[in-house]
């Protein structure tokens, strides 16, 4: 048989798709905090996807050895990202409350926006992400002080700042101390529920170095596990990590679950918002503990550099069992 460079060229692409198929599915299991293999979980789902171009490409040459490989391949990362598709409905019982994460960019999230959206989705906590002292008093301006009137508030420079508006007063009000960015918890009184735990996370991006920003979610993971079992608890952040890190599936295990992976939303992309092509990466996440999502979406945010996410939760009186699929480990 002659050498036929077309036919050696398709049979490369095919098991170039292959492998990056394959290794997608490998960084999606990968606990590694080596900077490179962090950055590239983060796109995990998008070579796993690559697979079907080898199956695709394998079926036109008749390569069928080819074609099971691939296949299995994607098989393998089909059941990785499944469960964020697959999550039930609520059961109907219990209170439905809203709450919305926003990373503000520092102050240059437009604020009459932001209210707006709090007002015509009826948001009863927010946690926020990115807030300056200018973006405070913006957000005071534009009306969030009177639609959301209880507030605990770490603001700081650039990145720094977190912060949790809320409907209900807020007590046993935290401020966990030995982060690079400001993490908070608060206590809300929901009527017809009672004491409701509320955190607003911002661990540090793993650009800023892999093995502290693994060791912060660790410690965020670490902090959840002691929330108050005899309560619902609201989870809302900017985690640097997308569900194809294990590390933010470690945080998201228990108890706790991914709203988006409990009502089935999907691949929520959130980031970035402010280059030329659309988001890639869905890095802003709502936990619930003791509650169970019925419906996520992300909702633009002019001046952003992320979309806002936001949840409608259903609580109980339960005492925080996770009462919905926390999703592939």
């Amino acid at each position: 048989m002659s050498w036929n460079p077309v036919r050696v060229g398709i049979g490369t692409l095919a098991w170039a798709a292959t492998l990056a198929g394959a290794a997608g599915v490998g960084l999606h299991f990968s606990r590694s905090s080596s900077r490179l293999l962090v950055l590239a979980a983060s796109g995990a789902p998008y070579l796993m996807g690559s697979a079907l171009v080898g199956v695709a490409v394998f079926a036109a040459g008749r390569r069928w050895v080819g074609v099971g490989l691939a296949g299995v391949v994607a098989a393998a990362g089909i059941w990785t990202q499944a469960p964020l598709y697959t999550g039930g409905k609520g059961d109907g019982h219990g209170r439905t409350v809203t709450v919305m994460q926003a990373n503000l960019l520092f102050d240059g999230a437009d604020p009459r926006a932001l209210v707006d959206e709090v007002r015509a989705r009826k948001v009863e906590i927010l946690t926020v992400d990115e807030l300056t002292p200018a973006a405070v008093a913006a957000l005071g301006r534009a009306g969030l002080d009177e639609t959301l009137p209880h507030r605990y508030l770490s603001p700081g420079r650039t990145a720094a700042g977190t912060g949790i508006w809320s409907s209900h007063p807020l007590s046993d009000t935290v401020e966990y101390d030995g982060f690079v960015l400001n993490q908070l918890s608060a206590t809300a009184a929901i009527p017809e529920i009672g004491p409701v735990a509320v955190y607003a996370f911002h661990p540090v991006p793993p650009v800023y170095g892999t093995p502290v920003w693994a060791d912060e979610l660790s410690r965020l993971r670490a902090i959840l596990e002691r929330a108050p079992a005899d309560r619902p608890v609201l989870v809302g952040g900017d985690f640097n990590a997308t569900y194809d890190h294990a590390q933010y599936r470690a945080l998201a295990s228990g108890r706790f679950a991914d709203a988006a992976v409990q009502a089935g939303a999907g691949h929520l992309v959130t980031y970035p918002t402010d280059k030329r092509w659309p988001p890639l990466v869905g890095i802003d996440h709502i936990l619930t503990a003791g509650g169970r999502a019925v419906a996520v979406e992300t909702v633009g945010l002019p001046g952003a550099d992320h979309r806002a996410l936001v949840a409608r939760i259903q609580l109980s009186r339960e005492d925080g069992q996770n009462t919905g699929p926390a999703g592939h480990r």
